[in-house]
């Protein structure tokens, strides 16, 4: 069974449309890459998963649980528990600035985890090697490159331990030469079977790493396949055009 199915997802602010009407399904262990032309909702509909937006109509199911069921969404615990499945990473870090890298790792899990701090700080010095990032534990963010920023806002993502990671451009704040190192960490986590979702602009990530693309356009999803199908043989004209212009 999918681990997300979304089913007629709405949105819209004001009188315009953002999402119209998308559904799809991610099965565990799929890594989705989303792509599309800016505004084309791909933000939007990440941010819906963990509620980050609230949606106008539709559903979301996350493994067995609704977080919204025809537009209606779940009480206010289960919302909190059902988000908690999920870790998200944005394109501007988020990082706590008066905090080092490590506290920053480890705010959440001691508020909301109950674990000792042993445990948490187990996990937040395995997980800060994961991203080769063990000598800056003591840093503040200031001090960090964009890359090592965003690998910082990976590896405090994984500290809550979700079941499936999102990114919402993780790389397009960066500069060039910093964008391999963010990949090479979300690569990582392909290998060992993480489920995800990414929003990006970098093709060639999207058709090496992703199981499954999906092309959004003007609020809808216009086709999803495998990267071979969508690369080479794209069914839809606005694919085409769209991968035209990105491959280039």
């Amino acid at each position: 069974m999918a681990i997300i199915h979304v089913s007629n997802l709405k949105k819209s602010f004001g009188n315009l449309d953002v999402l119209k009407g998308v559904s799809f399904e991610v099965e565990k262990n799929e890594v989705v890459a989303v792509i599309g032309p800016s505004g084309s909702g791909k933000s939007t509909m990440l941010r819906s998963l963990v509620h980050l937006e609230q949606v106008n109509g539709g559903s979301i199911r996350i493994q067995d649980d609704y977080l919204v069921k025809d537009g209606a969404y779940a009480g206010s615990q289960e919302l909190k528990r059902i988000t908690a499945k999920m870790g998200m990473v944005f394109q501007h870090f988020n990082l706590f600035p008066h905090l080092t890298v490590q506290e920053n790792l480890e705010l959440a899990p001691k508020l909301v985890k109950g674990e000792s701090d042993e445990k948490i700080r187990q996990r937040s010095n395995g997980l800060l090697e994961k991203v080769g990032l063990s000598d800056k534990a003591g840093v503040y963010p200031a001090k960090l490159s964009g890359g090592q920023k965003q690998r910082v806002a990976i590896a405090r993502a994984l500290m809550m331990q979700p079941d499936i990671m999102l990114f919402d451009e993780p790389t397009s704040a960066l500069d060039p030469e910093l964008t391999g190192e963010v990949l090479q960490v979300i690569k990582q986590l392909a290998q060992e079977h993480m489920t995800m979702m990414v929003v990006t602009h970098e093709m060639g990530f999207a058709k090496e790493v992703a199981s499954k693309i999906m092309f959004m356009d003007n609020g809808e999803v216009i086709e999803a396949g495998t990267p071979e199908q969508l690369f080479t043989n794209p069914q839809f004209e606005r694919t085409r055009a769209f991968l035209n212009r990105a491959l280039k």
